[in-house]
């Protein structure tokens, strides 16, 4: 259950560093909105909630997340819930049928697809442009590449340890 709150939380605190601190530096000169890092965990931590809970209790943290950034930002809020909401879309097409032929394979090929298109689809709702999609890509993918860095490194210190454990 702390995966589900974990996502929940790094729903919430995305819409609220972008409302806090606007726009950060993410490497080789590109700025994005400053909730960038805390989404990127997100995609890694919605594979687990989607193993350990299943997709309902998924879309339910992203409404969730979502609902809780309403009181930060209504328009963060609707922006995220349906751009979280589109590369669940795509998790499902992409990580859902992979997981159990190649875990890590799954995470990370699903998550840079949902990176992509929740980068563009927020940016377009939440600002109008996508003037900063290179900068929330990378900024992902940062986010992206430690946090599956690290079940890489779980799982391979801990065999018999299931960072997958089905629902």
């Amino acid at each position: 259950m702390l995966v589900l709150v974990a996502y929940i939380a790094v729903i919430f605190l995305a819409n609220w560093a972008i409302q806090a601190f606007h726009l950060v530096p993410v490497g080789f000169g590109l700025m994005a909105p400053a909730g960038v890092y805390f989404a990127g965990l997100a995609f890694t931590l919605r594979d687990l909630v989607q193993d350990r809970l299943g997709r309902n209790w998924t879309i339910g943290a992203i409404l969730a997340g979502a609902l809780l950034s309403y009181l930060i930002e209504p328009k963060f809020a609707l922006a995220s819930g349906i751009a979280f909401l589109l590369s669940e879309l795509l998790d499902f097409a992409v990580y859902t049928p992979l997981r159990n032929r190649n875990w890590m394979l799954a995470v990370t090929l699903s998550n840079l697809a949902g990176l992509v298109a929740d980068s563009a689809l927020f940016l377009m709702i939440a600002f109008g442009s996508i003037d900063f999609l290179a900068g929330q890509i990378v900024g992902k993918l940062w986010m992206t590449m430690g946090a599956v860095a690290v079940l890489w490194l779980i799982r391979r210190r801990h065999p018999g340890h299931s960072a997958s454990a089905s629902k």
